[in-house]
């Protein structure tokens, strides 16, 4: 029976099964390919009519399958030189994997990075074939048994389905939870660096158009993932098994509890650090990139700061926004929201300036549904009143050029998870913050999964623009990750995703958050409380109409 097959805008018969490589080529820059709208190796086999697109490091689908396939060959090259080493994975600065050894007599330095760049090289060179197989449950559970590996063997238990993968490279065995490349020949690209104390490990990046970016050191973000990397593992909340055995021994109320308590306690430290320099500090600026919870913060650090006797205006700097006719365009000529320049710098600082001075000032208030900012609020505020100000730009310092830097206390706040699916496997920080603003966006804002998806790339663009350089800024970092809230929000956004049909360009996107969530033991919302930052994305906040 023959088939057609579409690539590159020609059509060709087979009247024989053919992989995907066989019709993209031998063009090794070619990761994965989208077959029909789902993202596919290139070993798949094609039996039946498809469009076939071919998929670099410059397309948004095709970094998973090759930050997976890098991460497989750092796993395999320490197996090789040091195979008595666990090493665990994480995201970490300038976007890069951070690679920690667990194992306390190897330990990370210059001479290690040096002989795993060198094993690494070999096997790329060798081109080793990875060899998928399909595997029962209780076959991988043998061979993870034999080879020790408690923490792959662990999250077997929550994997919905029957059966699971396995991949072979010339003797070495492992699954990344993503699609690989068909050899260790693809993955050229790559810079190691030594990082006390572990390694740190780029690739390439499609907001870099298929490039490395150069490395950032990002001292404070770095500090934040430490910091939540320790708290993780002394809560045991690390990990989805972890996770899933929290929620089952000690039930609902305690973890939740225990990441509201975290939360406090951060609030609490932003309070003393504020109490403590109140004589000087008059804005409180709040900043971070999208679905952080800043507004649910700003609300609770209010009520922080009050309990210390001191009682801050809040204002918010959307009310600066020009109208759509004057807002700056992009590349492609369409209004450019999230640059600075979309807001009115000169009359923002203004107003704070005055306002700071004792001044009477009369703030304007963007009127979403005209698209124009109106009359608002005539302020005027004593001397030991400090502003909060939150949005997306309120650490740039052009915003607030007019106010001394010692004036100002400069807050970031971004969910920074530490979680792993097991040690090989770390889940993204920013597929987390996707999902609570597709929760939240089809809450709150009547918008569709598919809607708040294809805005996305913008916002992310925005992000590495604008946003996470000021990090470097600021004075706390608050995390505002809950290790309760990928159970909560499954329920509300599972129906989202899985209504995406295979035919949608947005389907692989969906693919990928599914695969991250069906881990997860379910838990229900009953004991979140209602000022919980999760409440802002999942609804029942007690600040939805401050």
């Amino acid at each position: 029976m023959s088939f057609n097959i579409t690539f590159n805008g020609e059509q060709k018969t087979y009247t024989k099964p053919v992989t995907v490589l066989d019709i993209v080529g031998t063009d090794k820059s070619i990761v994965c390919a989208y077959v029909n709208n789902r993202v596919r190796e290139l070993t798949y086999i094609l039996e039946k009519d498809a469009t076939v697109v071919p998929l670099t490091c410059k397309d948004r689908d095709a970094k998973q399958t090759y930050e997976a396939s890098l991460r497989f060959l750092v796993a395999m090259a320490m197996h090789n030189i040091h195979p008595e080493a666990s090493v665990r994975f994480s995201y970490n600065i300038s976007r890069a994997v951070f690679m920690q050894i667990l194992t306390p007599s190897v330990v990370a330095n210059n001479t290690l990075v040096k002989e795993l760049v060198e094993e690494m090289n070999r096997i790329v060179d060798a081109d080793y074939p990875l060899v998928r197989s399909i595997l029962s449950k209780e076959e991988a559970k043998k061979i993870l048994e034999k080879a020790g590996e408690k923490d792959k063997l662990e999250i077997l238990q929550y994997r919905p389905e029957k059966t699971c993968h396995l991949y072979d490279c010339n003797g070495y065995k492992n699954y990344m939870y993503n699609r690989m490349v068909p050899s260790t020949g693809y993955i050229k690209k790559w810079r190691i660096r030594y990082y006390h104390p572990g390694v740190l490990i780029q690739y390439p990046r499609e907001e870099e158009g298929g490039e490395i970016p150069a490395f950032e050191d990002s001292p404070t973000f770095g500090k934040t993932l430490k910091r939540a990397h320790e708290w993780a593992v002394a809560t045991r909340f690390d990990s989805i098994v972890n996770i899933n055995h929290r929620i089952e021994e000690d039930g609902d109320i305690d973890v939740i509890t225990l990441g509201e308590q975290r939360h406090n306690r951060q609030l609490c430290e932003l309070g003393e650090l504020i109490e403590g320099d109140k004589e000087n500090i008059r804005l409180i600026c709040i900043a971070g990139p999208s679905s952080s919870g800043k507004t649910t913060f700003a609300n609770r650090l209010r009520i922080e700061l009050l309990s210390r006797g001191i009682d801050p205006i809040r204002i918010s700097m959307d009310d600066y926004y020009k109208s759509k006719d004057q807002v700056p365009l992009d590349e492609n000529g369409e209004p450019d929201l999230e640059s600075v320049d979309a807001l009115d710098v000169e009359l923002f600082n203004q107003n704070m300036a005055d306002l700071i001075a004792g001044e009477t000032v009369e703030l304007p208030k963007f009127d979403f549904k005209l698209g124009h900012r109106v009359k608002g609020r005539t302020l005027s505020i004593p001397e030991d009143q400090p502003i909060i100000i939150e949005g997306i730009h309120a650490l740039n310092d052009r915003m607030t050029q007019s106010i001394p830097q010692h004036q100002k206390f400069k807050i970031f706040i971004a969910p920074q998870g530490q979680i792993n699916i097991d040690n090989h496997n770390p889940l993204s920080l920013t597929d987390l913050r996707l999902l609570r603003r597709i929760v939240r966006d089809y809450q709150f804002r009547g918008a569709s999964a598919l809607e708040t998806m294809s805005m996305w790339a913008s916002v992310r663009k925005g992000e590495f623009k604008w946003i996470y350089r000021t990090q470097e800024g600021a004075n706390y970092v608050f995390n505002s990750f809950l290790p309760e809230e990928l159970s909560v929000m499954k329920k509300y956004a599972m129906p989202l995703l899985t209504s995406i049909e295979q035919e949608n360009p947005y389907f692989p996107v969906a693919e990928r958050l599914i695969r991250m969530l069906k881990f997860f033991d379910d838990m229900s919302d009953q004991w979140v409380p209602c000022n919980s930052i999760l409440r802002e994305f999942i609804g029942g906040s007690c600040y939805a109409d401050v």
